[in-house]
């Protein structure tokens, strides 16, 4: 725990302990051993730099949320950019996933992992879509893009 705190974050660009008490954390080493730190220790520079350090506190923090911030855009660029949306359309033909409780046991290891094919029926939102099958019985539930397959004949 003691090491989490004392180590600066890549997002933030200061330590968790940085951020709450307004100053760095001494090391335990630091206090056995003795340290330049520690022996140009004066009860008045402390004073004097602890109250310059609290005053600087608040934009350390609003530094700290700038950088978390561009970190997160950085972070879903990156993500967004491998992801590719399934443009489909009503009465199109899609493959539906074939999920664990609607697999066959008797099928096992080799049993089919798509199955279909479905016509796309109504879109209810953003990648949602209510499916009907080839005689244009309803499926039950609406399907999630991400569980379709565009099927090409």
């Amino acid at each position: 725990m003691w090491s989490y705190n004392i180590t600066p974050r890549s997002t933030k660009g200061e330590t968790p302990f940085m951020l709450t008490y307004g100053y760095e954390a001494m090391v335990p080493v630091e206090v056995g051993s003795g340290s330049l730190r520690r022996d140009r220790y004066t009860e008045e520079d402390v004073e004097v730099n602890q109250r310059l350090h609290l005053e600087l506190l608040e934009e350390t923090r609003e530094n700290s949320q700038l950088r978390l911030a561009a970190y997160q855009q950085r972070a879903a660029r990156f993500y967004n950019k491998k992801v590719k949306g399934q443009m489909l359309k009503v009465r199109n033909l899609v493959l539906r996933k074939v999920m664990p409780n609607t697999k066959n046991p008797q099928h096992g290891v080799f049993g089919a992992n798509w199955e279909g094919p479905y016509k796309i029926k109504v879109i209810l939102g953003k990648e949602t879509y209510h499916l009907e099958d080839m005689e244009g019985k309803l499926v039950p539930r609406a399907w999630n893009a991400e569980h379709l397959r565009k099927y090409y004949q």
